[in-house]
């Protein structure tokens, strides 16, 4: 059964991803080898603790049954098990993607998502 898990990511870097149909990551993902995901009650301590303040943002949703062998669930923060892609990520894979806006108190702003 196909579950969802969530990159955030700058709008800069995804719109080189649509314009391209693959996303290679972030910085942070390059420099670990993997893309980093988050499950849903993960993402938010994930926008906190990883860009705090950023503004531009997006919520991408990718479905994890398209996704392969590559996806890896991996112990990390808290001893939580975190999804991390062991390739490039299809932009086919995708289920949706939102703005991720920093409402008044200076925190992400995060649409609905399925758990």
């Amino acid at each position: 059964m196909a579950q969802l898990i969530y990159k955030i990511a700058p709008r800069s870097l995804w719109q080189t991803a649509e314009a391209t149909g693959i996303f290679d990551g972030a910085p942070i993902d390059h420099a670990d080898g993997y893309i980093h995901f988050s499950t849903a009650t993960q993402a938010v301590e994930t926008a906190a603790k990883h860009f705090a303040g950023q503004d531009d943002l997006l919520l991408i949703a990718v479905e994890t049954d398209k996704l392969g062998e590559a996806l890896k669930y991996e112990v990390s923060r808290g001893g939580d098990l975190f999804p991390h892609l062991y390739a490039s990520l299809p932009v086919g894979a995708v289920l949706w993607v939102k703005s991720l806006p920093l409402g008044a108190d200076g925190k992400h702003q995060f649409p609905e998502m399925d758990a």
